[in-house]
């Protein structure tokens, strides 16, 4: 394999009763340093990139595809049981609750091997079954090759959004999935400690 970039962190999945669709990723252990982003899909399809840096925004929109991409203010606030985010036209504040049963399952294997990408590349079709339109391994944009390690999983069981001012609903399944990458996130609203690997191939 090529050239390697690890993001150490934390993704959370939102969706709300308008359609509204987030992604928000908590990094602060990566290449660029400690950082958070959203990826935002809404009602229409559009999506768009809400980055802290000129050079965060470009390697991720290099790697996923976007309509729109926004250099703002990005603060992720991730507590015991909430999480507070604060990007630009952007602002959730969600409750997190108890373990998933698959959050369970991915705690039993020794984290070394979850976020292996020949691990991640075996357990790929698993993965598919187990969280329909969340995927382990893939092709990413540039050439790029990714890998998802998730090793815990919560439920999201509220959340308040807005979207330029505006509420954007009660907190609802992530349908249809983002469209960013080859991989959406689980459908159920969730927060999941992951471990990103991107590979130039």
């Amino acid at each position: 394999m090529g050239r390697r970039w690890i993001f150490d962190g934390h993704i959370a999945g939102i969706g709300t009763a308008s359609g509204l669709r987030a992604v928000v990723g908590i990094w602060p252990d990566s290449p660029f340093g400690s950082f958070a982003d959203v990826m935002v899909q809404q009602p229409s399809g559009h999506r768009v990139l809400l980055a802290p840096r000129r050079d965060v925004a470009e390697f991720i929109a290099a790697t996923y595809t976007f309509d729109e991409v926004r250099v703002v203010h990005v603060s992720a606030v991730l507590g015991a049981r909430a999480l507070k985010v604060d990007a630009g036209p952007l602002a959730i504040q969600a409750v997190t609750g108890a373990r998933t049963f698959l959050g369970s399952a991915l705690r039993a294997v020794p984290r070394r091997l979850a976020v292996h990408p020949r691990w991640l590349s075996a357990v790929n079709p698993l993965a598919v079954l187990a969280a329909p339109g969340a995927r382990t391994y893939g092709t990413a944009g540039s050439g790029r090759a990714e890998y998802y390690g998730v090793s815990d999983l919560h439920h999201v069981t509220s959340a308040v959004v807005s979207w330029e001012g505006a509420d954007a609903g009660t907190l609802a399944p992530i349908r249809p999935p983002v469209t960013f990458g080859f991989s959406s996130v689980p459908p159920r609203p969730s927060l999941a400690r992951v471990r990103t690997t991107v590979v130039q191939a």
